[in-house]
C-alpha cells in the first residue's frame, strides 16, 4: 500500500527506458487525466512567458516557442495525448472511451484557448511580417504557424471566436462518438455456427480462426465476427447464401440500428458544424477550406481527378461485371469473383496462405527495406510494449547508426478499430542542446521517431501460424511504407517531419510499396511454405502476376464512389438536412454498377470522412496511386532493387517531410511531374477515344 502511494506518474519523470520509448508497463489509466491538466497548465504557462517577454517577437523566442522547441517539462500535454489516443485507437476499454467524453472538450478547448489568443496572435503576425534571412523550412514553419492561426480563427471577431469555439469543441465530441459507436457495434455482432454442415465451402484457415474465436467465448461450435481476417474469408468462400446474406448486412448495417449507437444524426451534424466552420472563416464550402493546403489546390481538380478515372475505368468495369454475372445481390459478389478468378487464373487467397508465414512476412518486408535503403531491423524485448501481440524494434541505418524504434500491431481484439493505420508514440526533430545558442550541427540533437503501425492481420490458431493472404501482405507494405516516411525523417521541426505533408501526397509512400507485393524478385526472398520450407512455385508466382488486374476496374471504381460520397458532403453551401441513405445512394451512383440496396449505409461506418481526418480528402487515395504508378514506374526503369534510386525516393521524398511544396518534392526526384499514364499501364487500361 505504502509503494502504491509513493509511485509517481510515469508521464512527471524521465521514462529511463530504452530511447526513452513510452513506459507502456508504468502507465495506468488514471495517470492520463492528472497528465492532461497539469500539460494544460504547462502550456498555458509557456504562452505566458511568450506573450509577456518583453523583447520584440523573433522567429526564434516567438514562433519556434509555440510550434517546434521542446523539452520535457512543456513537452507534457503532447507526449500524454500521443500516448493516449494512439492507445484509445488500438486497446481501448470502457474506462479510457469514458474518459475520453470527459477530455475532449476540455482538450478542445484548451487548443481554441492558444488558436484564439489574440496577444500571441500580434506576434506571430509581427513576425510573419518583419522575418529576415530566414530558411527555406523556417520559412515553412512561419507561414505554416500563421496560416494555421488563421485557419483556426485569428481573424475572427470576438462574436465569431465564440462561435468557432462552440463548433470545434461540438465537432470533436461527435468525431469521438462517431468512432466509439462504430466499434462497439462492429465488435457486437458475431455469426455462431453449431452445425459443421454450414461450414461448407470454408478453407481449413477459416474454420480453424472460428474455432479459435468460438473457444475465446466459451462457446462451441464456431464464430465469425466482422473483423476483416474473419468477413472476408467467409464472403468469398461459404457455399451459405443466406449465411453470406446476414453477414453482409449485419456488417453493412452498422450504426443504424435503433439503438444508442445510431450514427446517422452524428454524421449530418458533423457535416453541417464543418460547413459552419469553413463559413464562418470566409470559404464557401468545408472542400475549399480543406483543399487550400492539397495537391489539387480545388473543388474543380478533385471531381477532373474522379470523372477522368470513371471515364478510363467505366467501360473495363462493365466488362468485368457482365463476366460476373448481372443479377447478383451484393453478398453474392466476393463469392463468384472467387469463382470467376479460379476459372480464369486458377489461383486465390488460400492457395497462397501457406506461403505467406507472418514471421516470414515480416524478414521479407524488412529485407526489402534493408535491400533498397540499407537499413537493419534488431527486436528489442526490452522496449515495453502495450500489448503482449506488439513487437518492438530497434531499426539502424546503414551506416549503423541508431534510426528509429518501430512497433508493429498485428491482430485483431475487443478493444481495437478495424483497419490499418501508422501512427507515432515520438515524431523526428532537431532539439538545440544549448537554446540560447545559435541552431547548428555543432548545437543539436537529431531526436529520432517511435514509430507504430497497427493492423488487423489474421491471427495464429493452435495448429497453426499466422498465415495471410496476399491482401494482407500488401496491406503490411502498405503500412510499412507510411512507417519509412516516419523513420526516414530528418527535418529540423517536428511539425514539417515524416507524414506531415499534404494528406494527398501522404499515401505516396505507402501505395509505393504495394507494388513490391507481385513482383517476382521480392516474393522469392520470403515466400516459403511454412510446413516444408519449398519456395512459391514459379508457377503460382506467375500466375500472381497475371491475375494482379482481375477486377482492378471494378476496384477503382469503388474507391472513386467513395471519393464522389465525400465530396458530395463537404461541398455543400446550405444547411445539410437530407436523409443520409438516399443521399449517398445518389452521390456515388456515377460510379456504382448494378442495382442499389436501399437498406444499407456506408457514412455511418466511414471513419476517414467522419471521424479520421480524411473529410474532404478521400480522392487522396488515388491521386496518390497515380503519383505511385509513377514513380514505380521510375525503379521498373532502373531496376527495382537499385539503390541508387531508391536514395533518390529516400532523399526527396521520405526525408522532407513537408518542408517543400510536394510536388517539388516530387519533380526533384524524377525530373518531371507525375502523368496517369503509368497508372493505366499498370492497371492494363486503355485510354477512351474521345467521341466526335
Amino acid at each position: 500500500m505504502n509503494q502504491e502511494k509513493e509511485r509517481k506518474n510515469p508521464f512527471f519523470e524521465p521514462y529511463l527506458t530504452p530511447h526513452d520509448t513510452a513506459p507502456f508497463d508504468r502507465i495506468r489509466l488514471e495517470d492520463f487525466e492528472e497528465a492532461f491538466m497539469e500539460g494544460i497548465r504547462r502550456d498555458n504557462e509557456q504562452i505566458d512567458k511568450i506573450i509577456n517577454n518583453p523583447e520584440k517577437p523573433t522567429f526564434d523566442n516567438t514562433i519556434i516557442n509555440v510550434d517546434d522547441e521542446k523539452d520535457n517539462y512543456y513537452d507534457l500535454l503532447s507526449r500524454t495525448s500521443t500516448v493516449f489516443f494512439n492507445l484509445l485507437s488500438a486497446e481501448t476499454n470502457d474506462d479510457m472511451d469514458a474518459l475520453a467524453q470527459k477530455m475532449s472538450p476540455i482538450l478542445t478547448k484548451h487548443a481554441n484557448d492558444i488558436r484564439l489568443n489574440e496577444q500571441l496572435f500580434e506576434r506571430i503576425k509581427y513576425v510573419h511580417r518583419h522575418h529576415r534571412k530566414l530558411t527555406a523550412e523556417e520559412k515553412m514553419l512561419l507561414d505554416n504557424c500563421y496560416d494555421g492561426f488563421v485557419r483556426s480563427g485569428a481573424l475572427l471577431d470576438a462574436e465569431g471566436k465564440e462561435r468557432l469555439r462552440q463548433l470545434t469543441e461540438e465537432a470533436s465530441m461527435l468525431g469521438l462518438q462517431f468512432s466509439q459507436n462504430l466499434l462497439k457495434e462492429q465488435k457486437a455482432y458475431t455469426l455462431h455456427i453449431t452445425d459443421e454442415a454450414q461450414l461448407d465451402g470454408l478453407p481449413e484457415t477459416a474454420r480453424e480462426a472460428a474455432a479459435l474465436a468460438a473457444k475465446e467465448r466459451e462457446l462451441e461450435g464456431w464464430v465469425f465476427t466482422l473483423d476483416y481476417p474473419s468477413y472476408q474469408p467467409f464472403m468469398t468462400y461459404s457455399t451459405q447464401r443466406e449465411l453470406r446474406r446476414q453477414m453482409y448486412m449485419a456488417r453493412n448495417t452498422v450504426c443504424i440500428h435503433d439503438n444508442t449507437e445510431n450514427n446517422l444524426e452524428i454524421c449530418k451534424r458533423l457535416i453541417n458544424l464543418r460547413r459552419e466552420i469553413a463559413q464562418l472563416l470566409g470559404y464557401k464550402t468545408y472542400a475549399d477550406y480543406v483543399l487550400k493546403h492539397r495537391m489539387a489546390g480545388n473543388v474543380r481538380n478533385v471531381y477532373k481527378l474522379l470523372n477522368d478515372l470513371i471515364d478510363a475505368y467505366k467501360p473495363t468495369a462493365k466488362k468485368e461485371r457482365e463476366e460476373l454475372g448481372e443479377a447478383l445481390e451484393p453478398w453474392d459478389i466476393g463469392f463468384y469473383s472467387h469463382k470467376l478468378q479460379m476459372k480464369k487464373f486458377n489461383i486465390d487467397a488460400e492457395m497462397l496462405r501457406p506461403y505467406f508465414q507472418l514471421d516470414k512476412v515480416i524478414d521479407g518486408v524488412f529485407g526489402l527495406a534493408n535491400r533498397l535503403y540499407g537499413i537493419t531491423f534488431k527486436e528489442n524485448k526490452e522496449i515495453p510494449v502495450y500489448h503482449p501481440d506488439v513487437k518492438a524494434y530497434e531499426v539502424f541505418d546503414k551506416d549503423g547508426s541508431y534510426l528509429a524504434v518501430f512497433y508493429a500491431d498485428f491482430h485483431p481484439r475487443k478493444g481495437k478499430q478495424g483497419g490499418a493505420w501508422m501512427t507515432e508514440y515520438q515524431s523526428q526533430w532537431m532539439e538545440r542542446e544549448d537554446v540560447k545558442k545559435p541552431f547548428g550541427a555543432d548545437n543539436c540533437k537529431n531526436v529520432r521517431p517511435h514509430v507504430s503501425v497497427v493492423m488487423n492481420l489474421t491471427k495464429p490458431t493452435e495448429g497453426k501460424p499466422a498465415l495471410l493472404t496476399l491482401g494482407e501482405v500488401e496491406t503490411f507494405l502498405h503500412e510499412f511504407g507510411h512507417s519509412l516516411h516516419g523513420m526516414f525523417a530528418n527535418t529540423r521541426f517536428e511539425s514539417l517531419s515524416g507524414t506531415n505533408v499534404w494528406w494527398d501526397f501522404v499515401e505516396l509512400p505507402s501505395q509505393f510499396m504495394e507494388n513490391y507485393a507481385v513482383e517476382k524478385e521480392f516474393l522469392r526472398t520470403f515466400a516459403f511454405h511454412y510446413e516444408t520450407g519449398e519456395p512459391l512455385p514459379d508457377e503460382l508466382i506467375n500466375r500472381i502476376v497475371k491475375s494482379r488486374n482481375f477486377m482492378v476496374a471494378s476496384a477503382c471504381l469503388r474507391q472513386v464512389s467513395f471519393g464522389l460520397l465525400d465530396m458530395a458532403y463537404y461541398t455543400k453551401k446550405d444547411e445539410f438536412t437530407d436523409d443520409i441513405i438516399p443521399f449517398e445512394k445518389k452521390a456515388w451512383e456515377k460510379a456504382i454498377l448494378g442495382k442499389q440496396r436501399t437498406d444499407t449505409c456506408m457514412t455511418v461506418q466511414f471513419s476517414h470522412i467522419m471521424a479520421g481526418g480524411y473529410a474532404a480528402g478521400y480522392y487522396s487515395y488515388k491521386w496518390a496511386e497515380v503519383l505511385d504508378a509513377d514513380a514505380f514506374a521510375v525503379f521498373k526503369k532502373h531496376g527495382i532493387f537499385d539503390q541508387q534510386t531508391a536514395q533518390r525516393f529516400r532523399d526527396n521524398i521520405l526525408s522532407r517531410g513537408g518542408t517543400e511544396n510536394p510536388m517539388v518534392l516530387y519533380k526533384r526526384f524524377k525530373g518531371s511531374e507525375p502523368t496517369i499514364d503509368a497508372l493505366l499501364k499498370r492497371n492494363g487500361i486503355k485510354r477512351q477515344k474521345a467521341k466526335a
